[in-house]
């Protein structure tokens, strides 16, 4: 029966691009609206007179909407279908970028918390749509969607600036142009959402699970491995360049340095779902990324020239993208069907990236102590153990309810 159910579903993904479009148009609309604000925070700073830690607030709060309204998604999906919820995360994805550039305090921070909804609902659906349509390719799918994501992290940041001064568009219309790709995206689910007879819309229904995931030990190594994965990459999103300036590097070439770091980990998106959904185990990919992250931490460290600094950072950013590649992979091959996947997704990203909204305060607040980020690197050296410890574990060959079935 599962396996004529495989077929169905490999037979509908086959015939219809127009998922597979729309799949990668939400990834495209994941992360822009995120990471296009780090570098326009001097220029909204100084044109609302806001403080410096209110500034700072701008790209934590996202983060805190993962964590807190993405156990509303399958909720949300239970009622009204999968296509529709998309849909609707798209809608308040767009509401939320046309607010956020309106130019008052209030509404900039109105703004981001209605965009961190809708990116908390996509990012928690998008699993779930992957292992319900395409069974037979999960790793390629999550390949597709993760180093489309990953592109547009890695651009927003170096355009928002060049679009803000040199094109004149000011700080508010640098985050308002995002909405150029929300406007496919909602063309595409708007067609995927009217199809009447589409095979997701009558199978696709998330319900209440049998056994609370909270119970799984191995739902737990999933989350921590999310989670802490996505503390080391906000972590180095927010306080890279002032790493690199405490080692005598100038403010901009350390911003480019950040772009190296989102794209020095694109390869790593596609390959590493594939090789991930054709092994049986996941603990030597795993054991792989903790030695890159902790080789460039030690680089980081050491310190010295610039191509040291340079390898550190590509080591890291390659570690880093293989990580949330993986992290979004064991949601899918850790869950027997999409209702699992869902809410495992909803789980590990809901507590993992409350985790990583608390990582970026946390080592500001050791550099403030100790007034040297080596203190802080030495903290995420830490992170990184107990992150391949927890993915060695969730990379094991089973599915997240089967221990209590073992169990009993």
């Amino acid at each position: 029966m599962e396996k004529a159910h495989a077929l169905s579903s490999k037979v509908h993904a086959a015939k219809n691009p127009l998922l597979i479009a729309g799949i990668i148009f939400v990834a495209f609309n994941l992360r822009p609206a995120i990471t296009s604000v780090g570098p326009l925070i001097s220029f909204i700073r100084e044109d609302t007179g806001m403080s410096n830690s209110l500034a700072g607030f701008i790209t934590t709060l996202p983060l805190l909407a993962f964590a807190f309204l993405s156990p509303l998604a399958p909720k949300i999906s239970q009622k009204i279908g999968k296509e529709a919820t998309i849909l609707t995360a798209l809608i308040f994805l767009g509401i939320g970028l046309f607010i956020r550039s309106s130019g008052m305090v209030f509404t900039l921070f109105l703004g981001t918390a209605i965009i961190g909804l809708g990116v908390a609902i996509c990012n928690v659906i998008l699993p779930g749509i992957v292992k319900q349509s395409f069974p037979t390719k999960i790793g390629l799918m999550t390949g597709m969607y993760t180093v489309s994501m990953g592109a547009m992290a890695g651009i927003a940041p170096g355009i928002s600036v060049p679009l803000a001064d040199s094109f004149y568009l000011g700080w508010q219309g640098s985050l308002r142009i995002w909405l150029i790709l929300v406007i496919p995206a909602l063309f595409i689910w708007t067609l995927q959402s009217k199809r009447k007879e589409n095979h997701l819309n009558s199978s696709f229904h998330m319900k209440a699970p049998h056994s609370s995931m909270l119970r799984s030990g191995l739902a737990w190594q999933v989350t921590l491995f999310m989670g802490l994965q996505s503390t080391i990459y906000f972590c180095f999103i927010t306080w890279l360049p002032e790493m690199l300036y405490s080692h005598g590097i100038s403010i901009s070439t350390a911003g480019w340095m950040v772009s190296i770091l989102q794209f020095s980990g694109i390869p790593a998106n596609f390959i590493i779902p594939i090789i991930a959904d054709r092994v049986a185990t996941q603990k030597g990919i795993v054991i792989a990324i903790g030695v890159l992250c902790m080789s460039g931490l030690v680089g980081l460290i050491i310190g010295g020239h610039i191509l040291l600094l340079t390898l550190a950072i590509i080591s890291i950013g390659i570690g880093t993208g293989a990580a949330i590649s993986l992290a979004l992979t064991l949601m899918v091959l850790r869950a027997a069907n999409a209702e699992q996947a869902a809410n495992l997704s909803a789980m590990s990203q809901s507590i993992g990236y409350l985790l990583a909204a608390i990582g970026p305060i946390l080592l500001g607040f050791i550099f403030d102590i100790f007034h040297s980020w080596s203190a802080a690197l030495l903290l995420l050296m830490a992170i990184t153990v107990i992150m391949t410890l927890a993915g060695i574990g969730a990379g094991r060959n089973q599915y997240v309810l089967d221990e209590d079935s073992n169990e009993q």
